[in-house]
């Protein structure tokens, strides 16, 4: 890929990618009668998909006769790291707390991944800040307010 900072795939090619992850390579032909079973999609329509996907380089082609063999060249937890770093980039950073907060209520965990999670975060608190500054706005994300005969900064979020 070039550029692994990002990866911008869609809902459709997620479903491909998975396939692919699973398989760890797979046919064409497979693919398309997989996602022809599973969503009704068209072989026109997968093989759109395929394509678009070779072009983000998210995907390499080999052929082995007449068959294309497609091979992933991004591994499925960098791929989702990438994706998840981005949709939280997106979000006000005095959220992301909640937010996490959230998806762990709100999804299954097995009990290795809960307590890894509980490592991550006794590791991480010594060095936490008390609080996140809303990041919306530059230069508006902080505030002094008097509290207790003292002034304070404070957060200036309003959503």
């Amino acid at each position: 890929m070039k550029n692994k900072k990002t990866v911008e795939i869609s809902d459709a090619e997620w479903e491909i990618m998975r396939m692919v992850w699973t398989l760890q390579t797979a046919t064409s032909r497979k693919i398309i009668d997989n996602l022809k079973q599973k969503k009704s999609w068209k072989e026109a329509t997968v093989k759109t998909l395929l394509r678009r996907l070779v072009q983000k380089e998210v995907l390499r082609t080999t052929t082995q006769g007449r068959s294309f063999i497609y091979h992933p060249v991004i591994n499925e937890q960098e791929a989702i790291n990438l994706m998840v770093r981005g949709v939280f980039q997106k979000i006000c950073q005095h959220h992301v707390g909640t937010t996490l907060l959230n998806v762990v209520q709100e999804l299954p965990l097995a009990k290795g991944d809960i307590e890894k999670l509980q490592q991550a975060l006794k590791q991480k608190y010594p060095n936490a800040p008390e609080e996140l500054p809303c990041d919306c706005l530059p230069g508006m994300h902080k505030y002094v307010v008097r509290k207790m005969n003292r002034w304070k900064t404070a957060n200036l979020c309003l959503h």
